[in-house]
């Protein structure tokens, strides 16, 4: 009995040892696919291929809910690997993102407008804020047939910087408090920045009158913050905007799943493409 009983423990300890490490044999299997896919994309395209894939709604650490968007270690990295394309080799740069810090996005995107070969920013879902500012350093931004961009109107913590502006030109200034128009300062000089760095990034793509009039219609508020800019009115802003997504950045995108939630999801479907009935017979009489 005593070895049946050591032996069971054997088991319950190996059980818990291979739950432990789970986890961390699916990551680097994860990590493994993407690489060759990256690979892969890079021969056909003879191109430097880099991604950056944010998460925005993630696991959830002591019951708060943590997100990932463009921060300094994401500029980092992405500037490394530049340093390390040659002048005429192309960059293909793909983009999943709500957003982030204006400066590391800044960093991003002025390091791909100076690079000599071609730019090419692929968004298969959606690059807001920060990420539409990416995509304008682009030579061409290939978007899905509903994957949209943003307006890169800057935000102080909660509060648009425009909106913040239109309080005080609206409103007594006895009755403003002094915090909101230090804030209000503070969100004409970022909108300032942001509007000079777009044109910076779209002079030379377009006309310089039309990169004057984008970049202010990004930048001051014409919209909400969250607005969704698809690839027909990105064209029609002057963009050069198509929708010729390859598949495989689709499926690279696959390689990147949801954290595991403490809810299930709302959505759920059996995977694999469907063909319908004239596809199918067209199939079996060739």
């Amino acid at each position: 009995m005593a070895n049946v009983g050591s032996f069971f423990w054997q088991l319950i300890w190996i059980f818990f040892m291979a739950s432990a490490l789970q986890p961390v044999i699916q990551q680097h299997v994860l990590e493994a696919a993407r690489r060759r896919r990256l690979a892969s994309f890079e021969r056909k395209r003879n191109s430097r291929v880099i991604a950056m894939v944010h998460r925005q709604e993630t696991m959830r650490f002591l019951g708060f809910p943590v997100v990932r968007y463009i921060d300094i270690n994401d500029s980092e990295e992405i500037l490394r690997a530049i340093r390390l394309t040659d002048r005429d080799v192309p960059i293909d740069i793909v983009l999943h993102t709500p957003g982030g810090l204006v400066l590391a996005a800044l960093q991003i995107a002025r390091a791909l407008r100076e690079h000599p070969g071609k730019v090419t920013a692929y968004v298969p879902h959606y690059a807001m804020s920060g990420g539409t500012l990416i995509c304008l350093a682009a030579n061409e931004i290939v978007l899905s047939s509903h994957a949209v961009m943003g307006p890169i109107d800057p935000q102080l913590g909660e509060s648009p910087a425009a909106s913040l502006i239109k309080v005080v030109e609206q409103k007594p200034i006895e009755r403003i408090s002094d915090q909101t128009l230090v804030m209000a300062d503070v969100g004409r000089k970022a909108i300032e920045q942001v509007r000079k760095a777009a044109f910076e990034l779209l002079d030379g793509r377009l006309p310089k009158e039309k990169a004057e009039e984008l970049a202010q219609k990004l930048s001051v508020g014409t919209w909400t913050h969250d607005y969704p800019i698809g690839a027909r009115e990105a064209k029609a802003m002057g963009l050069n905007v198509n929708t010729d997504m390859p598949t495989d950045i689709l499926d690279l995108l696959l390689l990147y799943p949801q954290p595991t939630r403490t809810d299930s999801g709302g959505v759920e479907y059996l995977p694999g493409p469907r063909v319908g009935r004239q596809a199918s017979n067209n199939t079996r009489s060739s």
